[in-house]
């Protein structure tokens, strides 16, 4: 597991799309945890996090994206992840996630399932 982590970000009005690539472990999940806190800081209250390009993510990766669950929950704020690999998708949904996270196919699906561009707005 020695892909080299990356993440670029965009914000969209109260939206911040993270986007990874490569291994999702303590150093990227870290990564993923402190883009996301200096984001909170100015009121984002959803995120998005393209996986597309991250195909594994491990246990303390796993606990850093539980740790933005439970601070965007104290808000009113909502995960969605997207591009989910299947091996990926499958740790997630055994973990029971889905039940404090949403999933989407893709970042348009979920801007849309968020009402970020006026269309398919679902509440929370």
């Amino acid at each position: 597991m020695d892909q080299q982590f990356t993440l670029t970000k965009e914000v969209r009005g109260e939206c911040l799309i993270v986007t990874t690539s490569g291994y999702i472990n303590n150093v990227g999940g870290e990564a993923i945890a402190s883009e996301c806190g200096a984001h909170f800081a100015n009121g984002i209250q959803d995120v998005i996090l393209n996986l597309e390009y991250s195909k594994v993510v491990n246990s303390i990766g796993m606990s850093y994206i539980i740790e933005i669950i439970e601070r965007l929950q104290e808000t009113g704020g909502t995960l969605v992840f997207t591009n989910l690999d299947a091996a990926v998708e499958k740790m997630l949904s055994i973990m029971g996630l889905f039940k404090y996270a949403r999933k989407e196919a893709t970042v348009a699906d979920a801007l849309s399932a968020l009402g970020r561009k006026g269309v398919g707005h679902e509440s929370r």
